[in-house]
């Protein structure tokens, strides 16, 4: 390996939210992994330059172009999209990208510089001799999840995908890919792993930094992919075992950081700011800058739901008018109580109705079903059918996680319902199920192909 991938750590501290960590020149005065490794403030710090980067500029910042949640959400059928054409995202929303897409292009960029920077991390504290043993593990776990976490992503928008844990650039610029079960495979044995070196116990109250608990989540996720309904059912009931966590009964309080509902959220960068969501989602007097929610969720709520009350806001100007998001509301400056909501409990619940319910345990599958909708002061749902049952999960999901990280498109596709989306999307098609692999990938490395279908 050359010298220079080395120095990344202190790059990384120094340009956080860098965009085009490809190659780096050697520096002159940075810190290379050992040093930073020994010493656990330096690498507690290498790790949070790689949390700041994923809260500013990945997969995961909801507010942000690139972000998987507005851009999954127009992708399927809950968000209309009023973007001037900015990189291809109006082509998403509207199923038309193609390979030359560059949001799609700064998607796969971001994740692998990320995936990247994890890697870095493990090696660094697997090989330091300095470090006491809890921080190593720590380090480590988190770094394998939230790598995990990332190739989640790309393995359920691109299907094959690089699967690597190296840091030898000559190795990965000309790798070929993973086939997509073997890299859910692989992500079951590295949660595992992060499960088995991560605390329950949260590092910080705010739950700021994934726990094992979070670990399991993800893991449970990936268990329903693979159809392993019992471990995803073992696993969920884990979670829900916890002491740490409980069903938060208020609906004005999903969103708000204190509940110990949350699993894993976001920190604004500073006092006050307010979460991306907040931002990026606002509107209000005039036509939507971005956003607006689709008439056919806004249509699949019932005037009694209370999420229709909390979670959306009506927008008027003349005679039109729209609903944005609103499930964040406090703007900058004003914001003393939400950070950005990565995981929750209530799709714990979820994972365990949907896990229950494919072992045809439809009774013990329904309080799991029926716990937000009653929040949402709705009726209880009585005995259902199996396909059925799966119908009502999925439009309740739908109601509760809406704009958030993908879980529409996602649960469609797993369930084998996306072509569902025709009936409101024009340009659907079977292989729009994955996107197309960045032209530029393809061309600085042979081995990715074949690109993938339709494309």
């Amino acid at each position: 390996m050359k010298k220079r991938y080395f120095y990344f750590f202190l790059v990384a501290l120094l340009l956080a939210s860098c965009e085009d960590l490809v190659e780096v020149d050697d520096p002159t005065n940075q810190l290379g992994t050992a040093q930073v490794f020994e010493d656990v403030q330096t690498a507690n710090a290498a790790l949070t330059s790689l949390y700041v980067n994923l809260r500013d500029r990945s997969v995961i910042t909801e507010g942000s172009y690139i972000g998987i949640g507005p851009l999954l959400a127009s992708y399927a059928d809950d968000l209309d999209c009023y973007h001037y054409d900015q990189n291809g995202v109006v082509d998403i929303s509207q199923n038309l990208q193609q390979e030359t897409n560059t949001t799609i292009e700064s998607i796969w960029k971001a994740a692998y510089q990320q995936i990247y920077y994890a890697n870095a991390i493990i090696y660094g504290a697997q090989h330091s001799t300095a470090l006491p043993t809890e921080d190593k593990n720590r380090l480590q776990g988190e770094a394998i999840l939230l790598r995990s976490l990332l190739y989640y992503y790309l393995q359920q928008l691109f299907g094959d995908i690089p699967y690597t844990t190296s840091l030898d650039y000559e190795y990965n610029r000309s790798l070929g890919k993973t086939e997509a079960s073997a890299v859910l495979e692989q992500l079951v044995s590295d949660l595992g792993d992060a499960i088995v070196l991560l605390e329950d116990d949260y590092r910080n109250a705010e739950r700021i930094y994934p726990n094992g608990k979070v670990a399991e989540l993800l893991l449970a996720r990936i268990y329903l992919l693979q159809e392993e309904w019992a471990l995803a059912q073992q696993t969920a009931e884990s979670i829900l075992q916890s002491p740490l966590y409980a069903f938060q009964p208020d609906i004005l309080e999903v969103f708000h950081k204190s509940g110990s509902h949350i699993l894993w959220q976001l920190k604004p960068k500073n006092s006050g700011d307010a979460t991306t969501e907040a931002t990026f989602y606002y509107f209000t007097g005039a036509a939507p800058h971005a956003y607006a929610l689709t008439g056919d969720l806004v249509g699949s709520f019932t005037g009694d739901d209370l999420r229709k009350q909390a979670w959306m806001a009506p927008v008027s100007l003349n005679d039109d008018s729209w609903y944005r998001p609103d499930k964040y509301k406090n703007l900058a400056g004003t914001n003393t109580n939400e950070y950005s909501v990565v995981f929750r409990l209530e799709e714990v619940y979820f994972i365990l109705a949907e896990a229950l319910a494919k072992q045809n345990r439809l009774d013990e599958a329904l309080p799991y079903l029926n716990a937000t909708r009653e929040r949402a002061g709705l009726d209880a749902l009585a005995s259902l059918s199996s396909e059925d049952f799966i119908t009502e999960l999925l439009a309740e999901k739908r109601r509760e996680f809406f704009t958030e990280f993908g879980h529409r498109f996602f649960d469609l596709k797993r369930l084998g319902r996306l072509d569902e989306l025709s009936a409101v999307k024009p340009n659907w098609v079977a292989h729009k199920s994955v996107w197309p692999l960045p032209q530029n990938e393809l061309l600085l490395n042979p081995n990715l192909n074949p690109q993938n279908p339709g494309y």
